[in-house]
């Protein structure tokens, strides 16, 4: 099976480590660091972490390319991205170490035209067919219309491509509002992009369980709902499941998400069962929170974290 991911709005991501985040006041940075990055960049190099090929497209400004170029290289991932004029966007990330709590700050993507659209996906055409699995994931640059992915999602799936949804927002309702044989096959939103789109609070964990089984009930087959420290609900047409994290130390929640996505597509591949695939998942996801940047540890230590994960079946 053939694994591509989609990075429309790829970054790079600048987290600096403080004591303690107090808005308003004055901080000493305990340290700096710099990764490329973006959601689609992120979940490929957990996949090549884990030990699977991958290639990875999108749009890269050319004037500050090579920290992509680099770690894509250093991680054996397939690098088809599409490089315009121009630097790709910086991201400000605040991590409270007191906590583990990372604060976002981004900013606007670079944008182009229709010409680079088209590039993009002559690459998404070379890369994929019956079997392969396309991952679409992150923001949309300003200059695309909120239905960019509903649109590619249409098209892939017309050549025999599962997609894997990580979206939200105005994107996120555009893909879910397409006709059934246009839909994600699966998405992994959390709780606040699912209340986003269900257009209502989701205070309880049944109120979560229901706005995800509209999501399955619509045609989406796997529906995942990551939780943060609740861990992450999983429902297919075989059933709903709770998957538990086991106590991780957290040394940056910076890519949680996308190595859960990661795991999803890794279980995906391998055609695990549900259990099995959300215990992989969250596997992933608590791995990746012992480390900074998006890297997972050795096989061996995630398969021992999935071992200690609780799944529980909600009837």
């Amino acid at each position: 099976m053939r694994l591509v991911t989609l990075t429309l709005n790829p970054a790079i991501d600048q987290t600096v480590a403080l004591d303690a985040l107090n808005p308003g006041s004055v901080h000493r940075a305990r340290s700096v660091w710099a990764d490329a990055g973006g959601k689609g960049v992120n979940v490929a190099c957990c996949l090549a972490d884990w030990g699977l090929p991958v290639s990875v497209t999108g749009v890269l400004g050319q004037d500050n390319a090579a920290p992509f170029a680099q770690l894509l290289a250093a991680k054996g991932i397939d690098d088809r991205f599409v490089r315009i004029p121009g630097e790709t966007r910086t991201n400000l990330k605040l991590l409270d170490a007191a906590s583990g709590d990372t604060t976002d700050i981004n900013l606007p993507g670079l944008e182009f035209g229709p010409s680079t659209v088209e590039a993009v996906w002559a690459v998404l055409v070379d890369l994929t067919g019956p079997g392969s699995l396309a991952v679409l994931a992150g923001s949309l640059p300003r200059s695309l219309g909120p239905d960019a992915y509903a649109r590619l999602t249409a098209e892939l799936k017309r050549r025999g491509t599962r997609v894997v949804l990580d979206a939200s927002g105005p994107a996120l309702a555009a893909a879910l509002a397409a006709g059934r044989d246009g839909l994600p096959d699966a998405i992994k939103p959390n709780r606040h992009e699912l209340e986003e789109w269900a257009k209502r609070p989701l205070p309880t964990f049944a109120d979560v369980l229901d706005a995800a089984r509209e999501c399955q009930r619509a045609g989406v087959a796997l529906v995942c709902v990551s939780l943060g420290a609740e861990g992450a609900l999983f429902v297919a047409s075989e059933g709903a499941l709770r998957a538990l994290p086991p106590p991780t130390r957290v040394a940056s929640t910076v890519g949680a998400g996308d190595a859960l996505v990661a795991g999803l597509v890794a279980g995906l591949h391998d055609d695990l069962s549900l259990p099995d695939l959300a215990r992989r998942a969250l596997a992933f996801a608590a791995g990746k929170l012992s480390r900074t940047g998006a890297n997972l540890p050795g096989r061996a230590e995630v398969e021992a974290i999935a071992a200690e994960i609780c799944v529980e079946e909600i009837s």
